[in-house]
């Protein structure tokens, strides 16, 4: 069993950075700095602390333009370490977590 680094970074769908939405450049970025993957998810509801008031939702009544989105990172302690200072420069209004997981299955 591999123990690896898992970077979860949460932001809205309508965040930016360089004029681009701050998930997808987290993804391409990574890929720059050729760590091993990453996944992002689409949240269906959330809310969260600049919006704290107001549920943001997928249902059709209510679409909302900022739901949550989930980046997941997951790599060698050396490769997140190196990757964490852009991804505070990029993610202004979101939350980033590092874990440390072991690898079941691959």
């Amino acid at each position: 069993m591999d123990t690896l680094e898992r970077l979860t970074i949460y932001v809205g769908e309508s965040d930016l950075w360089q004029g681009k939405p701050v998930y997808l450049a987290l993804v391409e970025e990574a890929r720059r700095k050729g760590l091993v993957g990453a996944t992002v998810i689409r949240g269906v509801a959330g809310f969260g602390k600049r919006q704290h008031h107001r549920i943001h939702t997928s249902r059709i009544l209510e679409l909302s333009s900022d739901l949550p989105m989930v980046v997941t990172i997951i790599d060698k302690a050396e490769a997140i370490a190196a990757f964490i200072p852009l991804v505070q420069e990029m993610v202004v209004g979101g939350i980033v977590i590092q874990d440390t997981v072991n690898l079941v299955h691959h």
